[in-house]
């Protein structure tokens, strides 16, 4: 059953990311980007890594997308110009894919046994010790990266701002 829903949930991912590249208004890719986010928590949630899905949504889907949001928001980004490819990408662009996702594969098989295999739901490590390190170890660095956030949403609406 939770191969089903791992299958499920990974396609998902899979898709969201494809529809990111794909579209061409930037708000779309910051709405297929939430998507494949919040698939991607609902594979660590399988995996028994409860905190790291709730980070996932609360910081990356929420927090972080709204950012992305109102800066393409001030910066009044429009839909992209079409332009013309080239001939060598129309002609190799799809058999270098497969050949690169093939070769991928193909490391990834050799470089795991055949009988290692992941359990759902057993996930090392415990909420209560992740957040002793961050709020005991990594005070210092959260509350720095929380100021550059700020300093670039200040930067943002600067450099969005019309002139009067």
């Amino acid at each position: 059953m939770y191969q089903i829903f791992f299958f499920l949930f990974a396609g998902a991912a899979i898709g969201f990311a494809v529809n990111l590249l794909v579209q061409r208004h930037p708000i779309y890719s910051a709405l297929s980007l939430i998507g494949v986010m919040a698939s991607l928590a609902s594979l660590y949630l399988m995996l028994g890594a409860e905190f790291i899905a709730a980070v996932q949504v609360i910081v990356y889907a929420g927090a972080i997308m709204v950012l992305f949001v109102l800066v393409i928001m001030l910066l009044n980004a429009g839909v992209e110009e079409r332009t013309q490819r080239s001939r060598l990408v129309r002609q190799f662009g799809a058999p270098l894919i497969v050949m690169l996702l093939g070769i991928l594969t193909s490391v990834i098989y050799r470089q795991f046994p055949g009988d290692a295999m992941v359990r759902f739901g057993d996930f090392p490590g415990q909420t209560s010790s992740i957040g002793l390190h961050l709020f005991l170890d990594y005070m210092l660095p959260f509350e720095v990266v929380s100021i550059l956030i700020l300093v670039a949403i200040i930067g943002a609406v600067v450099l969005a701002q019309k002139e009067t």
